[in-house]
Formats: structure tokens, C-alpha cells, sequence
């Protein structure tokens, strides 16, 4: 596999766990500031994920998902941390986590796969951790 595709890979699983975490959060959340907030992040991620699919399949690609045991072990951990706390709050800080792990996991794949990669697929990737980072910025307005 080259790195073009491995890097959209990063990308679609990257940008799949984002899709799933707020639809979830969503369903949860009662503050509706909050729900439209995580609207927004649910939308960003979305378009981020259609376009690394999309380019995944132009060239020819299969779109690897996420396994079946990391999408359980995520909603396990998200009902569990929210079966006492479910303020904004508490969510605020469980995304600002996550795109954290998102930004690190961005970092790290642009370094990792950048002199051989397509420009416009490390640019999906600058968007995505750019994304992520400006997530964390906004959901701190709810800590």
C-alpha cells in the first residue's frame, strides 16, 4: 500500500470516529447551545470524511473502517463516562480529549508520510488537524 493511501486511511478512521462520537454525544447532550455546538463539529467532520472516501475510491481504494472492536470499545467508554455526568461540561472535556488524540495522531502522519505523499492529501490532513485544534479552542467556551 502506498502512502497516499495509507495516509487517507489515517484520515477516514480519524474523521469516522469523529462522525460517530458526536452523533452520539448528540443523542445524550440536552443543552441545546450545546447540540447545535456539536452540530457544527458533526458537519466538519462529515465533509472531511466523505472527502477521504472519495478520494480513497478515485484511486482505485477500498476505505479501511474502523474495526468493529474500536467502534464497541468507544461507545462502551462513552456510555460509561457518561452514565453520571452528562453536562456539557463533562462532554466538553471528553471531545477536547479526543481531538487532542486527534491532533498528535494528525502530527505524527504528516511527518511520518509527507515526502511521499500526494500535497493535496497532506492538506486534508493539515485541514482535518486544523479542524481539530480549532474544536478544542471552541469547546473550552464550555468547560
Amino acid at each position: 500500500m502506498n502512502d497516499d493511501v495509507t495516509m487517507l486511511n489515517h484520515i477516514y478512521q480519524n474523521s469516522q470516529m469523529g462522525v460517530g462520537t458526536i452523533e452520539k454525544l448528540m443523542d445524550i447532550s440536552k443543552d441545546t447551545h450545546f447540540k447545535s455546538f456539536l452540530k457544527g463539529q458533526y458537519n466538519g467532520y462529515k465533509e472531511i470524511h466523505e472527502k477521504a472516501k472519495d478520494l480513497l475510491n478515485k484511486n482505485g481504494y477500498d476505505e479501511k473502517s474502523l474495526n468493529a472492536f474500536e467502534k464497541i470499545r468507544t461507545s462502551l467508554m462513552i456510555n460509561m463516562q457518561t452514565l453520571t455526568d452528562k453536562s456539557s461540561s463533562h462532554i466538553a472535556e471528553m471531545l477536547i480529549i479526543g481531538s487532542n488524540m486527534g491532533v498528535t495522531d494528525a502530527i505524527k502522519n504528516i511527518k511520518k508520510y509527507k515526502k511521499n505523499t500526494n500535497p493535496d492529501i497532506i492538506n486534508l490532513m493539515e485541514k482535518l488537524k486544523t479542524f481539530e485544534e480549532e474544536n478544542i479552542a471552541s469547546l473550552k467556551e464550555f468547560l
